[in-house]
């Protein structure tokens, strides 16, 4: 199978394919091959996990040229590797592939990883041209929309495969802190994900304000600015911890690639999304952590976050967020139980081998 995506930032989608390289043995009736248009964090991980992918080159559609040379080499490849069935991860590349995908009589599947809103995006009207003969969705959320873009076409829902982190010793925890200048004794939040402004960063930051003379709490907020805009927002959410009296107990990050590290050291993960998660990996890996998950009750979230392993609140309400945030600081028995059922909760909906075998079973019948 080939995977065909942009490869030129960083986040769910290549955490997926990431997965398929390093994890291929669970699934050995497939076996997966990536075409990447950029180089970069995935094509580096991909190498490393011994699946190197293919670069096309860099594609803009306001320049023709390139696309016409990266289809061209996506069509070399397609007919010299004899693939069973191609995959595209999201509406760009489909509506930059699908077309030569389909004129090499390659089986063709779409990977919904964002709901689709129909004729409102470009790239989603472009990728209408061309059905592909299946959709797998990454939750019942995305799922939903599907029919937006592909009206005709069967659309199944799998929960994306992820596997849990190795173990990180607690010296290596405590080690964290001491780098990260937090108190041993402080209850931590962690926010890990993409810099853009629906994954609720200024949620959290205002119900921190809340908490401003709540003793015993830090908070972390991972990821650094990968698109044009987000640089000016990181700006913003620091100005509004400095106006809330807070930036001493706010750390900003950056990109980092020791999530397990800050996981293991943190207590609690918090992504108050304004906007519906398509599906939420980072609350998988909190879970498998052991790490209660606080996110909105909408999209993806709501179906990967039960009682048994977090909370949801109202989205956009950082009254509501802190609410629950002071509660785990003040109960730690609660913050604990949680943090239990967490790894029963990521494996029944995530354990990758069951999920990878659920993709290979879809995808034979479309190569059949």
């Amino acid at each position: 199978m080939l995977h065909i995506y942009a490869g030129n930032l960083y986040g769910g989608i290549e955490r997926l394919l990431s997965t398929f390289a390093r994890e291929r043995r669970l699934a050995t009736q497939m076996e997966p091959a990536f075409a990447l248009c950029f180089p970069g964090r995935l094509a580096d991980e991909l190498a490393a996990a011994g699946t190197p992918a293919t670069l096309m080159g860099g594609v803009r559609f306001s320049r023709p040229w390139t696309l016409w040379r990266a289809r061209w080499r996506l069509a070399r490849l397609l007919r010299r590797q004899k693939f069973d069935v191609a995959v595209t991860h999201a509406a760009w590349p489909h509506a930059a592939f699908a077309g030569t995908v389909r004129r090499c009589g390659v089986p063709l599947v779409f990977w919904a990883h964002d709901p689709l809103t129909g004729g409102a995006d470009a790239f989603e009207s472009r990728a209408a041209a061309v059905p592909p003969a299946l959709v797998i969705a990454n939750s019942q959320f995305t799922a939903a929309t599907c029919p937006n873009v592909f009206p005709k076409t069967r659309t199944e829902v799998v929960y994306l495969p992820v596997s849990p982190h190795e173990s990180v010793e607690p010296t290596a925890a405590r080690a964290v802190r001491a780098e990260l200048n937090t108190p041993a004794q402080d209850v931590v939040f962690l926010q890990a994900c993409r810099l853009e402004r629906w994954k609720g960063h200024s949620v959290l930051i205002e119900a921190l304000g809340r908490l401003k003379h709540v003793p015993g709490w830090t908070a972390w907020i991972a990821g650094g600015a990968q698109k044009a805009g987000e640089a000016e927002y990181l700006a913003e959410l620091s100005a509004r911890a400095a106006a809330l009296g807070i930036a001493d107990r706010v750390r900003f990050l950056g990109q980092r690639s020791d999530v397990p590290r800050l996981l293991a050291a943190a207590d609690v993960l918090c992504q108050p999304n304004s906007g519906p998660e398509p599906f939420g990996i980072a609350f998988v890996e909190a879970l498998y952590a052991g790490r209660p998950v606080v996110t909105s009750d909408l999209g993806g979230g709501r179906e990967v976050v039960d009682p048994s392993c977090g909370v949801l609140v109202p989205p956009g309400e950082p009254a509501a967020v802190a609410a629950a945030l002071a509660e785990l600081i003040s109960d730690p028995a609660r913050r604990a139980a949680l943090g239990a059922g967490g790894p029963k909760r990521a494996e029944a909906l995530c354990a990758p081998a069951r999920q990878l075998d659920r993709v290979a079973n879809l995808l034979q019948k479309v190569v059949l």
